[in-house]
C-alpha cells in the first residue's frame, strides 16, 4: 500500500506588537526550521508557504492564514507546519477551535514543532488548552505594555503611525521623525490657500480631479506604500469633500503632532475615536507645511457659516457680517454694483420675525476698511519695525527623490512581470494588462510631480501680504479674505443704522452711518 503524502502549508507569523521575539522569531528562522523538518520526513511535500509579517496572532484575521483555509477547503493542502503554538494564534477560544473542531473535521493534520504536537499521533496533550491560555494571557499582557510604550512615545512627539499624513514622509534617518514630502506638501498648501480664498471644499476636491491630482490614499498606494483607507472604498481614488475636510483640519500640517485619536477599548475591540481633552498633543516637533498664522484663520473660516458661496471670486467679508437685531448671518444678494448682504430672518419669515435690514457690499467694505486703517494709524512707527525672520528650513524629501523612487519600484515591477511572461508563468493577456496598469500608474506620478509649477511652495507667505502692505505703506489698500479672517472676529448690522465692527484683538469699532437701505 502506498504511503500517504501530505501536501504542507508551512505557516510563518511575526508581530513585536505580541512581544515576538524578532531574532529567534524572525519569518526566515521559521521557515528555515519548517523546511528542514518537512525535508526529513518521507510523506510530506511543500506546498506553499504562507507568511503573515507584522499581523498580530489575538485574532485569525490575517491575509494569509484566510488564503490558507481557502486552499484547505479546496484540497491543496491537508497538512499545517507551524513553529510552536504561538504562532499559530495567541486566541486560546479560536485557536482551541480550530486545533479540536475545525482542522479534524476536514481532515487536516496540524504540527507545531517546538511544542511536539502532531495530531497522527495522537489526541492532542491535556496540557494544550493550558498552553493557549498562556499563549493569550502573554498577548494580553505584552499588549498592555505596548500601549503604554507607544503613549510614551506619544508625549514624547514621536510618530508611532504606520502612514503618516498626506504631504508628509517618514525620515530615512528616524522613522519617529516627519519630514516634508515637497510634491504632495504643494498640494496640501495649495488647499489651504484655496478655501482661504472662498473656494469651497467640493470646488476644491473637483479642480484637483480635473486636473488629474492623486487623492492620498491613491498617492500612496502609487508610491507603493501598502495603504488601506477605512473611511472609503479602495477603488475610490478621486478627491471627496471629506478628503478635504479632514486636512483642513488636521493639525499635523501646522508642525504639531497629533496622536491617540483612536484607541481600542479591548484588545479585540473596534478602535473608538476619543474626545480631543484625550488627544497626545506635542506642539513644534516637525516642519510644518502651513504657517500657524495660516492654520488658526482656517480654522475661524471653517466655523464660519456663510449664507451664499461665490467660487467665481472672493468675498471678503462673507460670513462675517451679522445682523445687529436677530443675530443671524446676512446672506448676499444680487450682482455686480448691486451687491447687499440682507438680513436672511426677514427675508424667509417676514417683520414679524426681525425688521427690514440690508446694506451694500462696497459700502459695508470700505467702512470697515476706513475703520481698520484709522485703528492700524494710531500706531506710532510701524514702519520702522522690522518683518520678523522666517523659521529655519528643516529636512524634507524633495520632488525628485520622491518621484525616482517611484518610478524605480514600478520599473522593477515592470521588469519582473516581463520576466514571468517570458518564464511562461504570465499569458500574454496577463501580461499586456500588468504592463498598460504600470504604465498608467507611472503617467499619474509623473503628472502629480509635473502639476509643480502651478502650486505656491510649501510655506507660502501669502497669508502675511497684509502685514508686509502694513509695514512698507503704514496701511492697508484692499481688503481681502485673508485679511479678514485674522483680524476680524465679526460684524453687526442694525436695521437703525449702526454697525458694530469687533476685531479679533479686543478693540470694538460702533458707528451710526446713513446707509442706503
Amino acid at each position: 500500500m502506498a504511503q500517504k503524502v501530505y501536501k504542507c502549508a508551512l505557516y510563518a507569523r511575526l508581530s513585536r506588537d505580541d512581544g515576538d521575539k524578532t531574532e529567534s522569531d524572525s519569518i526566515t528562522n521559521q521557515i528555515n526550521l519548517l523546511e528542514s523538518y518537512c525535508s526529513r520526513a518521507d510523506d510530506m511535500e511543500i506546498a506553499h508557504h504562507y507568511i503573515d509579517d507584522g499581523y498580530t496572532g489575538t485574532n485569525f484575521n490575517r491575509p494569509a492564514f484566510i488564503r490558507m483555509m481557502e486552499d484547505v477547503d479546496s484540497g491543496k493542502v491537508n497538512c499545517i507546519i507551524v513553529k510552536d503554538l504561538s504562532r499559530f494564534g495567541r486566541d486560546y477560544i479560536d485557536a482551541g477551535k480550530y486545533l479540536e473542531r475545525i482542522l479534524p473535521m476536514k481532515g487536516v493534520r496540524f504540527i507545531a514543532i517546538n511544542d511536539n504536537i502532531d495530531s497522527n499521533k495522537g489526541a492532542y496533550d491535556m496540557l494544550l488548552p493550558i498552553k493557549n491560555i498562556f499563549n493569550s494571557q502573554y498577548a494580553r499582557d505584552i499588549s498592555g505594555k505596548v500601549r503604554s510604550s507607544f503613549d510614551t512615545k506619544r508625549k514624547q512627539g514621536e510618530f508611532i503611525g504606520a502612514f503618516c499624513s498626506y504631504g508628509y514622509c517618514k525620515d530615512p534617518h528616524d522613522r519617529n521623525h516627519l519630514v516634508i514630502d515637497e510634491g504632495a506638501a504643494k498640494v496640501v498648501q495649495r488647499i489651504f490657500d484655496m478655501f482661504e480664498s472662498g473656494i469651497g471644499k467640493d470646488s476644491i476636491a473637483r479642480k484637483l480631479n480635473h486636473e488629474g491630482i492623486p487623492c492620498p490614499s491613491e498617492y500612496k498606494r502609487l508610491l507603493g506604500e501598502n495603504y488601506k483607507n477605512g473611511l472609503k472604498m479602495d477603488s475610490t481614488t478621486y478627491w471627496t469633500y471629506s478628503t478635504v475636510h479632514r486636512m483642513l483640519r488636521n493639525r499635523m500640517y501646522a508642525g504639531d503632532m497629533v496622536q491617540g485619536k483612536y484607541r481600542r477599548p479591548i484588545m479585540h475591540g473596534k478602535a473608538c475615536l476619543q474626545e480631543k481633552e484625550k488627544w497626545l498633543i506635542k506642539e513644534k516637533t516637525h516642519e510644518p507645511i502651513i504657517s500657524c498664522e495660516q492654520w488658526e484663520r482656517v480654522q475661524r473660516l471653517l466655523e464660519v457659516k456663510a449664507k451664499k458661496v461665490d467660487f467665481a471670486s472672493e468675498e471678503p467679508l462673507k460670513g462675517f457680517i451679522k445682523c445687529g437685531k436677530c443675530g443671524r448671518n446676512m446672506a448676499i444678494r444680487g450682482d455686480g454694483e448691486l451687491t447687499r448682504y440682507s438680513c436672511v430672518s426677514y427675508e424667509r419669515y417676514g417683520p414679524s420675525a426681525c425688521p427690514k435690514n440690508n446694506i451694500k457690499r462696497n459700502f459695508i467694505t470700505r467702512i470697515v476698511l476706513d475703520d481698520l486703517n484709522k485703528m492700524l494709524g494710531e500706531i506710532v512707527n510701524i514702519r520702522g519695525t522690522d518683518v520678523p525672520e522666517s523659521a529655519p528650513k528643516y529636512m524634507r524629501i524633495t520632488e525628485e527623490e520622491q518621484l525616482e523612487k517611484a518610478l524605480e519600484r514600478i520599473n522593477r515591477l515592470r521588469i519582473g512581470v516581463y520576466e514571468d511572461y517570458k518564464d511562461g508563468i504570465l499569458s500574454k493577456e496577463e501580461y499586456l494588462t500588468y504592463k498598460a496598469d504600470y504604465e498608467a500608474k507611472e503617467k499619474q506620478l509623473r503628472l502629480q510631480f509635473d502639476k509643480g509649477d502651478i502650486l505656491p511652495k510649501p510655506g507660502s507667505t501669502r497669508s502675511k501680504l497684509w502685514v508686509t502692505k502694513l509695514f512698507e505703506q503704514g496701511r492697508i489698500d484692499e481688503l481681502d479674505r485673508v485679511t479678514a479672517a485674522e483680524i476680524l472676529d465679526g460684524i453687526y448690522v442694525y436695521p437703525d443704522g449702526r454697525i458694530e465692527i469687533n476685531y479679533r484683538f479686543g478693540n470694538t469699532a460702533e458707528s451710526r452711518l446713513e446707509h442706503e437701505a
